[in-house]
């Protein structure tokens, strides 16, 4: 393929918007210019993710100065992030899509990078944060986010939970066509790409508010990304129930030549009931845990053939 049909002529740039009024106009603003500078015809589309606070008003009057370039998209609630953006995916026009937070953390000057770096032939372009300023906790998160992501898909990513991404039109199309409820965009998306790269950007201390990630959401976040992109924790399962049955083998042999082989083993076996019941809590703990991730598979099955909708739609603004 030539260089030139890897041309973007269409950015499309979304963001999900969460009780972010604090830094909002400052995000809508240097996006703009941002996207001002470039070659390219863009649209900046918002969306309201049942915020509580004045985001959607603040949305609203930037719609009305620049309509059709920026487009506001309000839930009727809070659905979470990666809901949010899949809204706003089906509102794209772009031929290449630009995902970015609301809280200014990933500066929307790194914009042309990735335009830049998309035009390489890259249908998906990652992004790793430089220096870092979230907390320690935030960064081991991450790590371990990451470590899972890459078992998933096999794509060697450092950092995805940077939500500072670009996407190819293809790639977000495939996207829209799967239906399951729990969705992690990045794996999702590296998973229809055929080319990936991951350049450095810059990263800014978080100015107003506080993170949207709880340790809870962080812990919901983490067994979403097990659960709904891999089949990893049954397979952990079947390995672990394996070397438990071969650990139990080799303890009732031993059982069993202490009591017939060797001088004193009547005694030993009759004293050894609490060792016994110690293995059998073990291994009864292991078979509650196979429940548990077994029953959270089937959950998902039911939610997925009731083919509920990710999201409700109230409004959207800006289209002419």
């Amino acid at each position: 393929m030539s260089e030139e049909n890897y041309k973007i002529n269409f950015v499309s740039v979304v963001v999900p918007v969460y009780n972010e009024a604090g830094c909002l106009q400052e995000l809508i603003d240097r996006t703009l210019k941002t996207l001002d500078g470039c070659s390219c015809r863009s649209e900046f589309i918002l969306i309201d993710d049942g915020s509580r606070d004045d985001s959607w008003n603040i949305i609203a009057r930037a719609s009305e100065q620049r309509p059709d370039q920026v487009i506001g998209v309000r839930l009727n609630r809070n659905y979470g992030q990666h809901s949010a953006i899949m809204a706003g995916f089906e509102q794209v026009r772009g031929d290449l899509i630009i995902t970015i937070d609301a809280d200014l953390q990933n500066p929307p000057e790194e914009i042309p990078n990735l335009i830049a770096a998309a035009e390489q032939g890259n249908d998906v372009v990652g992004t790793i944060r430089q220096n870092r300023q979230d907390t320690l906790f935030r960064r081991m998160a991450s790590k371990v986010v990451n470590r899972v992501a890459q078992a998933a898909t096999g794509v060697k990513m450092c950092d995805y939970g940077c939500m500072l991404r670009a996407y190819r039109r293809f790639v977000v199309d495939a996207m829209l066509q799967c239906h399951e409820r729990s969705t992690f965009i990045p794996v999702l998306g590296n998973s229809f790409a055929r080319n990936t790269c991951e350049i450095p950007v810059g990263h800014c201390e978080r100015k107003v508010g506080d993170s949207k990630y709880s340790l809870w959401k962080l812990i919901n976040l983490q067994f979403n990304l097990l659960t709904c992109m891999t089949t990893l924790p049954l397979r952990v399962l079947t390995y672990f129930g394996l070397a438990a049955a071969f650990c139990g083998f080799l303890l009732s042999c031993y059982i069993i030549i202490r009591r017939f082989f060797i001088a004193g083993g009547d005694h030993w076996g009759n004293q050894g009931v609490f060792t016994l019941f110690a293995v059998m809590f073990v291994f009864t703990g292991i078979h509650m845990v196979g429940i548990g991730v077994i029953g959270e598979y089937i959950g998902r099955l039911y939610n997925d053939v009731r083919a509920r909708p990710r999201y409700f739609v109230e409004k959207i603004i800006g289209r002419k």
